[in-house]
């Protein structure tokens, strides 16, 4: 199998060069990859790698419930690893960082007292753990969030490295000759998903029915974490709120309300659960603005939402999306009312970086633009198109109200610029931070 690639080793990378680095924490939902990144990128690039996970770990706890002296908290370090720790060629890796809350608080004393240690943690609910009064080291540390693999990683570790380079390079021209072969990897994606060990599974083996097996697994810890280490009287509204999400995405009009989990319910009824799954990244809440001014977040409307997972993969594994879908043209991309194509497009959106993410509906709710990204200079409307049928009435009420200097529709069709507008094929989403570069 070719290996693995992650965009964000080139990230760490840059990490590891900076003169006045500090703790680098990397976040994210449990099984995107976090401690395969850590320990791959710390074998490539440091002569040792000192690696504690902190999940269960009582002689840890206690080294750093004793005190903070650093060169005490190094020397339990190397005798508990058994390794020398040589601060300019070591990289320490704290995995699971949040089972041991004063080992976050250390790292405020390592910046400020031994800034020379070089130290990557990572976190699947650090969220969380700052809610139960974690100190936590604000200004003291760096943080990377880590996603599922984006459709360019996918396309890579199934070997089509030169079909992203060509897009890359934005000769559409050829990259539609091929068009065939975008579609049918989008199709994949749709179907497998981003999450490593599914990925690497389906890349070895191309085959369908494992890739499932291996997301109802994952969807199934994370069932288990909910139990775990929630609040017991909120793990049921968790489930619940989880659970609805697909049956949300699959109606008309987006918007997540909460009537819809339960007769009755209310915000402040799954205000806990809600918290607890975006902390633990398995949500992303998408807000609706009102005026498309800067920063999108000074017009945020904190009623209207729309609530995205974390992968496509284990969208269509909720939703029980069968394999045969795959054959039958693109009829894949417009199932479940362009579901999955919305969550596609936002999963891809997510991994861009410097960009925020919401969405827009005029007052009468007449007009909705799927996504709005803000990059900090200027805000471009995103039209999501499952279909062929481009009639894009929303997009033009928004271009005729707020004229932004380019809007974006991303569709099935081929690669278009026109005047106001450029036509993005879906297979071509993650080039869009180029493209709004350009401009």
């Amino acid at each position: 199998m070719k290996k693995m690639e992650r965009l964000a080793m080139e990230q760490l990378n840059k990490w590891k060069i900076k003169k006045n680095k500090k703790p680098l924490i990397i976040r994210g939902a449990r099984q995107v990859g976090k401690t395969w990144l850590m320990k791959n990128f710390g074998q490539k690039t440091y002569d040792h790698v000192v690696y504690i996970n902190f999940d269960n770990n009582q002689q840890m706890k206690d080294l750093f419930e004793a005190n903070m002296k650093i060169e005490r908290i190094i020397t339990g370090l190397e005798l508990y690893s058994g390794n020398k720790i040589d601060p300019e060629n070591t990289l320490l890796i704290f995995d699971e960082i949040q089972e041991v809350p004063k080992a976050l608080t250390a790292l405020k004393y390592f910046n400020e007292n031994a800034p020379e240690y070089q130290i990557i943690c990572a976190g699947s609910l650090l969220g969380v753990a700052l809610h139960q009064g974690t100190s936590f080291p604000v200004g003291k540390v760096e943080f990377l969030d880590l996603y599922p693999l984006s459709f360019t990683e996918f396309m890579k570790a199934m070997g089509k490295e030169q079909f992203f380079e060509l897009i890359e390079k934005g000769d559409y021209e050829l990259a539609n000759t091929f068009k065939q072969e975008y579609i049918d990897l989008l199709k994949y994606y749709y179907f497998v998903g981003g999450m490593p060990e599914v990925v690497v599974n389906f890349v070895n083996n191309q085959d369908f029915n494992e890739a499932r097996e291996i997301q109802k697994r994952i969807l199934t810890a994370y069932e288990q974490d909910f139990s775990k280490h929630a609040p017991n009287e909120v793990i049921p509204r968790i489930r619940m709120l989880w659970n609805n999400i697909p049956s949300q995405l699959t109606k008309e009009n987006k918007k997540f309300i909460y009537g819809l989990i339960k007769e009755g319910s209310r915000a402040k009824d799954y205000e806990m659960a809600m918290l607890w799954l975006t902390d633990c990244g398995l949500v992303h809440k998408v807000q609706r603005v009102t005026t498309p001014g800067l920063p999108l977040k000074a017009y945020e409307d904190l009623k209207a939402f729309k609530l995205f997972i974390l992968d496509v993969g284990l969208l269509s594994c909720m939703v029980r999306l069968n394999q045969t879908v795959l054959l039958d043209g693109n009829d894949l991309f417009k199932e479940f009312k362009g579901a999955l194509t919305e969550q596609y497009v936002l999963q891809q959106l997510k991994t861009l970086e410097g960009i925020e993410t919401y969405y827009w509906t005029n007052d009468r709710g007449s007009a909705e633009i799927d996504f709005l990204v803000d990059n900090g200079s200027d805000v471009f409307p995103i039209e999501v198109k499952a279909e062929t049928n481009l009639k894009a009435k929303s997009l033009k009420t928004y271009y005729e109200k707020f004229s932004p200097e380019i809007s974006i529709r991303t569709s099935m069709m081929d690669y278009k610029k026109e005047e106001w507008l450029i036509n993005l094929p879906l297979w071509a989403i993650n080039t869009l931070q180029m493209k709004l570069s350009y401009i």
